[in-house]
């Protein structure tokens, strides 16, 4: 019996010194957070397109398959949005979005690995990310 009860105190114990939660997740509910969807603590382009989309269609009210400045609500910065919009015709096309999400992307992901870990999304890049993602 003690030798069970030994086993359980350790068991909890162990249980007890594993890490809470992910670096990623640490503030619950952050948008960084919401944009891992794979939980893996890293966010991929991937998973930051797949949010870019999904909001792509809930601002684009009018379902002209475009956004312009005012259906973005300050989700780009000047540069960003007129980078993205080549052909200058004030709006984007979801292409052009996504597009603009890639860049903001690279941007934020100095060591070129392909994914965002949350010291790189509180950097400015990655805020600014993450920003356009929500």
């Amino acid at each position: 019996m003690n030798r069970l009860l030994l086993a359980g105190v350790f068991a909890l114990a162990g249980v007890l010194a594993a890490p809470v939660a992910p670096a990623l997740a640490k503030k619950a509910g952050s948008a960084a957070a919401r944009l891992d969807t794979d939980n893996d603590s890293t966010v991929d382009l991937n998973e930051a397109n797949k949010a870019a989309e999904a909001l792509f269609d809930k601002l684009d009210k009018d379902k002209d398959g475009t956004l312009d400045k005012k259906e973005l609500q300050g989700r780009l910065t000047r540069e960003s949005f007129a980078a993205a919009d080549p052909d200058k015709d004030g709006t984007l096309t979801r292409d052009e979005f996504l597009s603009a999400i890639s860049s903001l992307f690279k941007d934020a992901d100095p060591d070129n690995d392909g994914t965002l870990d949350a010291k790189e999304l509180a950097s400015k890049k990655g805020k600014d990310l993450v920003r356009a993602t929500h």
